[in-house]
């Protein structure tokens, strides 16, 4: 079993922090969800976890093989957190935009959940005018049009219940809700997702995840840790609180970014964890790397000499790298066996910052 350990840093408070500091979000939600809240809040004395998205339905040559892992493949061990898209649900087609049975989702979810893992669930959900996909910014009138009043607003709706019987419909063998992290409308700060910066105002924006969250509950979804996750665009916490949409509905604090050139990749995490720390400490709430990565991974020490010496200095709860595609040839973010990186995520594996599956369960965490 690896011995934890973690470094802490103190952070300079910006003056649009300097409050006090509020609860964590726990009305309303299950005493499970509640429970991963904390634990959340819990893991960054023990380390931090690693997360990949569509890990056990996919990799690179094979998919639908029972409880296979690129990932367990190489360290021997499942990630502690493995996310899903729950993209095209709202289209009843019975497969998300990557081709992935919806029934199978849940079965993995059951599964992972009773490793002892974590799960988290975006939605790249299809533009409601154009019929597009997310990434369709032809129309800047679509936020609008699915408020409250506007044209797509009925139809919206059916889509959002379509979502909330889903999360509604994931349980346990016994019947028990399992917890998710869900992370809806993320990367805003960019303008390549209908929902983006340049396509609707602030005021928006915040009721559109007001009108999420709220039509959440009145569905009874009570299974569910809501993940706030703009891109790295934002230089500082006011820019990053622009479009926040409030303390009662976010729980975790998050961001995505990605590796093009390293340098720029570190300057990145390091302002962008700087911000984090500093809204999740004023706010009470833990914080992420919601999405990252570097695609095909051409650098084999990029694990312990890129990722790892910046993450280890900040009170992270998780840090997920995105998916294995099997369908797109050098698309993927994990390594597997073969992989020039290979070697280096072992190490990654081994160090004491990291926690995989079998470290939760082992640290009762």
């Amino acid at each position: 079993m690896k011995i934890f350990k973690f470094i802490f840093v103190i952070m300079l408070i910006s003056p649009v922090l300097l409050s006090c500091s509020q609860k964590p979000v726990e009305g309303k939600k299950t005493d499970s969800t509640v429970a991963l809240i904390r634990k959340l809040n819990q893991i960054p004395s023990h380390g931090f976890m690693f997360g990949h998205h569509d890990d056990t339905v996919y990799g690179i040559g094979w998919e639908g093989d029972s409880d296979r892992s690129d990932v367990k493949s190489v360290c021997g061990d499942y990630p502690a957190v493995i996310s899903f898209d729950l993209g095209r649900i709202e289209k009843r087609t019975g497969f998300n935009l990557d081709k992935i049975s919806f029934e199978k989702i849940r079965k993995e979810i059951v599964k992972h959940h009773d490793r002892g893992g974590i799960i988290s669930l975006s939605w790249h959900v299809d533009n409601p005018v154009t019929m597009g996909d997310s990434w369709d910014t032809s129309d800047s009138t679509v936020v609008k049009s699915v408020l409250p009043g506007g044209k797509k607003h009925d139809m919206f709706i059916c889509w959002l219940d379509i979502v909330a019987d889903y999360i509604n419909s994931l349980k346990t063998k016994n019947g028990t809700k399992i917890p998710v992290i869900f992370r809806p409308w993320h990367e805003h700060t960019g303008s390549w997702f209908w929902w983006g910066q340049k396509l609707c105002t602030d005021n928006d924006y915040k009721e559109l995840w007001r009108m999420t969250y709220d039509h959440m509950n009145k569905r009874n979804v009570n299974n569910v840790v809501y993940a706030y996750s703009p891109g790295s665009e934002p230089e500082n916490t006011a820019e990053y609180l622009q479009r926040y949409p409030g303390d009662d509905i976010v729980d975790l604090i998050g961001f995505d970014t990605y590796q093009f050139e390293r340098s720029d990749y570190i300057r990145n995490l390091e302002k962008s964890l700087s911000i984090v720390t500093q809204v999740g400490r004023f706010k009470n709430k833990p914080i992420a790397i919601t999405e990252t990565g570097y695609e095909a991974i051409p650098d084999s020490s990029w694990w312990t000499e890129t990722l790892l010496p910046v993450i280890a200095r900040y009170p992270v709860s998780y840090v997920l790298v995105w998916r294995n595609a099997r369908e797109k040839e050098g698309h993927y973010y994990a390594p597997y066996p073969g992989q020039q990186s290979e070697n280096d995520f072992v190490r990654f594996y081994n160090n004491t910052n990291t926690i995989f599956v079998s470290d939760i369960k082992k640290c009762d965490l």
